[in-house]
């Protein structure tokens, strides 16, 4: 029997208001081990935050200069962002100019979903997609956020079944 969102996902999600603060958000972050919650209003998902999103508002890329690294013939070169105007003062300045800004002013509306009957390999399709940068799908039923499966549930599930080991039980 082929694996399905619903046997992967969390069904106990973590989420956010689209009315909380930038600093509750930033808050909650702080304390978890994940790095975004969905956003839900009424029960419906209405977009996803994670700290790409919050980290744009603090260093906007026009602030940056991305210089290329590597050995010639420059074929594996690697791109360091270089900050050229930011210090501490401009941080805490922008952190209390947006802290009250509420999320649904930089949440991500555009949110790559399943359905519980949605089959591993179609959760890996979103998870490896290399124009995306998906680290976890919100499960939903209509509007209704179900569940989340993150890109770790789907490395377990394939690890699973090709070694027949279950990871967390080890």
């Amino acid at each position: 029997m082929a694996l399905t969102a619903r046997d992967l996902m969390t069904t106990d999600v973590e989420t956010v208001s689209p009315d909380d603060e930038i600093s509750e958000v930033l808050t909650k972050l702080a304390r978890r081990d994940f790095t975004g919650f969905p956003v839900v209003e009424g029960g419906e998902l209405v977009g996803i935050v994670t700290e790409h999103d919050l980290v744009d508002i603090f260093q906007p890329s026009d602030r940056t200069l991305y210089v290329p690294f590597g050995l010639p013939p420059f074929l594996e070169s690697l791109t360091y962002a270089i900050d050229l105007s930011w210090d501490e003062l401009d941080v805490e300045l922008d952190l209390v100019k947006n802290a009250g800004r509420p999320i649904r002013e930089v949440m991500t509306t555009d949110v790559k979903t399943v359905t519980p009957d949605a089959p591993l390999d179609a959760i890996l399709a979103v998870l490896t997609n290399e124009d995306e940068d998906v680290n976890r799908i919100p499960v939903v039923e209509g509007d209704h956020l179900v569940g989340i499966v993150t890109r770790q549930d789907a490395l377990r599930a394939v690890y699973r079944e090709r070694t027949g080991v279950d990871v967390d039980a080890a």
